[in-house]
């Protein structure tokens, strides 16, 4: 037998042999068989190792405020572990719950004797006030992004418009871009940018979707994390560009990056450049784009602040110069 068939016979053998995986249930076996039919359970069993081995899981289990005294009250850990398995799976409402109450093999994985119903788990959340429930979730997110803020990092902030169905609470008719009319949650998440590891989500009534609303989230969070954590720069979209929002930051020396509407300053600030040859030179790594400082004061503005102005030129004709 040649070397090559010796190695295919190898992987081959190793493949049929079974895995030895430590997961919130106990030990589990894995076998692959590449002849049979795909299973969505197989890749749980490797995500529940790194949820044993990290400790993560059972701690989110063990802080949550729920507790019951009947009997025959489920448990903390099917509750919990049946929540767990209805966000993997994808599912937006509690009616997918239903779909979960075949599957036998899940439960074992994550230690649960059983899937609990949707009312059941419905009621369990219901239990848990507004302030319990930020209590328990808020130092779990946080533990579980906290490594990745050791490096220099970026902030981001972002305001999506939820659109909502049925009667829910908060959900107010309000500035919705995709259903006009429609009653919304307004969403303002902090999250590290590129990674898109979130920090914090404020869930609001819909009119409450202005950066000013945003403000007091992102202080929250910022003032979660030590001197040694903070980011090296706070980004956010045009909404963000206003007097309180940047006072407060610069209160607190946290630099930031934030993008300005066009208005009337801004366009005689830009139709000034033009005619400065000063433009910095783009280098390969800039995709074309030049720049130039400036400072401009708003009439919304207690001062005069630093400008970036960034220009390219346009790839098609223009039909006027």
């Amino acid at each position: 037998m040649g070397e090559a068939k010796r190695r295919q016979l190898a992987v081959q053998t190793q493949a049929l042999e079974a895995m030895v995986v430590d997961t919130p249930g106990g030990r589990i076996h894995v076998k692959w068989d590449h002849g049979a039919s795909a299973t969505p359970n197989a890749q749980l069993t490797f995500f529940s190792e790194f949820l044993a081995t990290t400790g993560v899981y059972s701690s989110w289990v063990d802080s949550c405020p729920l507790s019951y005294t009947s009997p025959n009250a489920p448990s903390k850990q099917d509750i919990l572990g049946t929540w767990l398995l209805a966000i993997l799976a994808g599912h937006n409402r509690y009616a997918h719950i239903t779909g979960l109450r075949g599957d036998a093999v899940s439960p074992q994985i994550l230690g649960m004797k059983k899937i609990i119903s949707e009312d059941a788990l419905r009621r369990a959340l219901s239990r848990m006030s507004a302030e319990q429930s930020q209590a328990w979730l808020a130092p779990q997110l946080m533990g579980s992004v906290q490594a990745a803020l050791s490096t220099p990092w970026i902030l981001d902030i972002d305001t999506t418009i939820k659109p909502m169905f049925g009667k829910q609470s908060g959900a107010e008719v309000s500035y919705n871009p995709h259903k006009p009319g429609r009653p919304s949650h307004a969403l303002h998440t902090y999250w590290v940018g590129n990674l898109r590891l979130v920090l914090d989500v404020v869930v609001c009534p819909g009119k409450e979707h202005s950066a000013a609303k945003a403000r007091p989230g992102l202080i929250g969070v910022l003032e979660k994390l030590t001197p040694q954590q903070r980011p090296a720069l706070v980004r956010g979209d045009c909404g963000f560009g206003n007097e309180p929002f940047i006072a407060e930051l610069e209160e607190r020396d946290q630099p930031y990056l934030f993008k300005l509407r066009q208005t009337v300053g801004v366009k005689k600030l830009l139709a000034r450049q033009f005619a400065r040859d000063d433009w910095s030179t783009p280098g390969p790594s800039e995709q074309g784009w030049s720049a130039v400082e400036d400072t401009l004061k708003l009439s919304g503005w207690d001062k005069s602040r630093r400008v970036v102005i960034l220009r390219r030129a346009v790839k098609a004709d223009l039909a006027l110069s």
